[in-house]
């Protein structure tokens, strides 16, 4: 996959990696700026109420209290993404525990905590619900009761074709559908149907910085933000509308991520952050706990989903309806609609000629819900991969050999009707069956073996970079992509010396805030290799033709011999006349440096990766504990521009699946988050990892990213549940359809097996 090159393939370290080991690397909350004031949330105790009244006077005289503000104080405006639904905070009512009512902004932290206690807030409560499918209802108690007077962003939140119903709450936000065929017309083609519905939990992204933010207001009114967002300029533009001004008055700063997980990319509380900052004429840092962050911010969606399939008695697959009932939670303005898309992956990478997808998305009076890796496609993974093994199992078929007979080949449409290019879905099927044992001995009791299969696109985006060619022959990349974890920075380092014949710590790296370079579309959708590695890869080109024109005249060649080698450029045929990348800037000039500067945007979607997972699980029949003895995962990827950074976002979108698989949940108790701690919610440790997990890459012939490459991101995590799942019922018979798959569940289904 990567022969020929020199620098790109080889697991080269992390250009951020020094420093971050050693504590230098810096974060929003590590910001301190003289002056700078702490600000502190007032949330709401119940999922849903009036406010009558709120009496801020005696937080007011609380030595080092410099500002109180409720909504009273603030411009009644709304923010969001897609859907502009949230205010800064509550004016007439609140919609969840944890809704914000009221921030104090104080000199210290402890402060503005006593301030809170001191804060008298008087509700009404109102009927709520929690239950997407109830709140879809016409007769549910209504959250948003001007839903039609909000903004929107550039996307439907419906599809044309399936407007809303006179018997449709106002809960329900947002429908969209893919319909390929004639659903009624493969039902009644098919021998069998068959029916099954799985449900998955709210669960947070876990990553270990809460959200934070530290905001200036400068004198003349420009603003400068330190936020640990994955996407600042469209941060820019989101603070800049929220507020009033316009995204030239917004600088956002670079700073650090630490962890992203999908979960960084909303404003969340700097537009508030910036009213503070603006009334206090100090500025203002905000940082929540994680009990906030748990609470309140912006976790995964719960969803049920409901599959319906219809085959011939051979396995062929003929038809198949499906629907996913998403919980929004009480706000939709931190999401775009990936986490709708990912239930297109309803239909699976089948050849079904077929199909009608529906994916519904309701306000409850719960926490908003927000992006997670790969928005939308665990959900909708774990319920089609274990319908296809229940289907499977139900003919007398071999699920692999079921998987081979519909799984999706060149030139076949998918379920949503999408045509991909060069398709390798059988080829990661087979291979992942090979390598887990598919079809050998067991080698004990109460073991099981599962397959999964899932394919995620390379996302569409833009970016750009800007390469330097310096006097001392190093070459400087400025990105404005901002580092949120996954080593992009470390990958233009490699593109960089690679078209440049340097060694990669002969690239320096900088980062540039948003004042600094035309806007990019920052980070997500596994296409940051693809958009920000273009950049970079085109930036460079326009160096190296520099470089190449620039040689040709001190060499006194034509172009066409000249050739960049080790650092130097060397006319063909004759080594010994040649000069250095160095020499070459010298000579040329300060005034005129040798550089290159390209943006690059993607808006075509012709290639998918596919992803096979297999599982060897052993579980206990005494407790129901699950053991995971060995893993796989295949991955379609293509060449891999370094393969430490890659074989992490592998391991680490496995232990994200792992942990959705068995421990993680956030229970919801009448609106009630109750795992408010990590001490509670169960991430998975090293002690839940096997110590097997085989990652295997298949060549791609093409793809997007630069030098035949396919993305990764968001690959990995999505079928493990599945697989996980299929080999527990593979192992003991037991079919757990509600996520997670804890032993007390698999327990259940044992005794009840036995009759007990």
């Amino acid at each position: 996959m990567t022969t020929g090159f020199k620098v790109v393939g080889k697991p080269i370290g992390r250009v951020e990696g020094w420093d971050k080991v050693t504590g230098a690397g810096r974060y929003p909350a590590d910001v301190n700026l003289p002056g700078m004031l702490w600000a502190k949330l007032l949330r709401s105790p119940i999922p849903h109420g009036r406010l009558l009244g709120i009496d801020t006077s005696r937080a007011r005289e609380l030595p080092g209290v410099h500002a109180v503000l409720t909504a009273a104080d603030l411009p009644d405006v709304l923010i969001g993404r897609m859907l502009r639904d949230i205010p800064l905070l509550a004016r007439d009512r609140v919609r969840f525990i944890g809704d914000k009512v009221a921030v104090v902004a104080a000199e210290s932290p402890d402060v503005a905590e006593e301030a809170l206690e001191l804060i008298d807030v008087e509700y009404e409560e109102l009927p709520a619900v929690f239950d997407p499918v109830e709140a879809s209802r016409s007769d549910a108690p209504v959250i948003h009761e001007k839903f039609d007077d909000y903004g929107r962003g550039a996307v439907n939140l419906w599809s044309p074709d399936f407007p809303r119903t006179d018997d449709s709450s106002s809960n329900l936000f947002s429908r969209v559908t893919w319909s390929k065929g004639n659903i009624e017309e493969g039902f009644a083609q098919s021998d069998l149907v068959f029916e099954h519905t799985f449900t998955m939990p709210l669960v947070h992204q876990a990553y270990l910085e809460p959200h934070a933010c530290v905001v200036l207001v400068e004198a003349d009114g420009h603003v400068q933000v330190w936020a640990h967002n994955k996407q600042p300029h469209t941060l820019r533009r989101y603070i800049a509308s929220a507020v009033g001004l316009q995204p030239e008055q917004v600088t956002v700063n670079v700073a650090y991520i630490g962890g992203d997980f999908g979960g960084k990319s909303s404003a969340m509380d700097v537009p508030l952050t910036y009213f503070v900052a603006r009334a206090t004429g100090r500025p203002v840092k905000m940082v929540m706990t994680y009990t906030e962050e748990l609470m309140a911010s912006n976790p995964r969606h719960s969803a049920t989903a409901t599959i319906r399939t219809g085959v011939k008695s051979d396995g062929t697959i003929m038809a198949r309806k499906a629907r996913l009932t998403f919980n929004g939670g009480a706000y939709a303005a931190y999401k775009t609609l990936g986490y709708v898309a990912g239930a297109n992956q309803l239909g699976g990478c089948y050849n079904i000629p077929n199909a009608l997808i529906e994916t519904d998305c309701a306000y409850t009076n719960t926490v908003p819900r927000g992006h997670a890796r790969a928005p939308g496609s665990p959900q909708s993974s774990f319920a089609v991969e274990s319908h296809t093994e229940i289907i499977a199992r139900e003919l007398g078929m071999d699920p692999l050999e079921f998987r081979l007979k519909n799984v999706l080949h060149e030139g076949d449409p998918n379920p949503t009707g999408k045509v991909w290019k060069e398709v390798q879905a059988e080829e990661v099927l087979r291979r992942a069956a090979e390598a887990i044992g598919w079809g050998t001995p067991k080698p004990g009791p109460n073991v099981g073996r599962g397959l999964s299969l899932f394919d995620h696109t390379t996302g569409v985006g833009n970016s750009n970079a800007k390469v330097v060619m310096e006097a001392d022959g190093t070459a400087t990349v400025y990105s404005p992509t901002f580092d949120h974890g996954t080593g992009i920075h470390t990958v233009q380092r490699q593109i960089v010396a690679e078209e440049l014949t340097l060694a990669p710590e002969q690239v320096r790296v900088v980062t540039v805030d948003t004042d600094a370079h035309p806007p990019d579309g920052g980070v997500g959708n596994s296409r940051t290799t693809h958009t920000a590695g273009q950049a970079a890869y085109l930036a460079a080109q326009e160096v190296r033709a520099s470089i190449i024109s620039l040689a040709a005249g001190l060499l006194e060649c034509p172009q066409e011999q000249v050739r960049i080698q080790d650092g130097r450029a060397v006319v063909a045929g004759a080594d010994h006349r040649s000069v250095t990348l160095a020499e070459i800037v010298q000579r040329r000039g300060h005034d005129e440096p040798v550089s290159g500067f390209a943006t690059y945007e993607s808006n075509a979607q012709d290639y998918t990766s596919f992803c096979a997972q297999g599982a060897e699980v052993e579980v206990d029949p005494e407790t129901g504990q699950v053991h995971i003895r060995k893993f796989v995962s295949v991955v379609d990827t293509g060449t891999v521009i370094n393969p430490l950074s890659h074989r992490g976002q592998v391991h680490g979108g496995f232990v994200t699946g792992l942990g959705y698989a068995l421990t993680e949940e956030m229970p919801v108790e009448e609106g009630k988050v109750t795992t408010l701690h990590l001490g509670d919610y169960k991430l998975p440790t090293m002690q839940d990892i096997p110590d097997e997990h085989t990652v295997i890459y298949i060549e791609a012939p093409s793809g997007h990213t630069p030098y035949r490459g396919k993305a990764v991101g968001e690959t990995t995590n999505s079928p493990v549940t599945a697989a996980v799942a299929n080999a527990v019922a593979d192992a003991v018979g037991v079919r757990v359809t509600d996520l997670p798959i804890t032993a007390e569940k698999v327990l259940r289904g044992l005794r009840a097996g036995k009759g007990d």
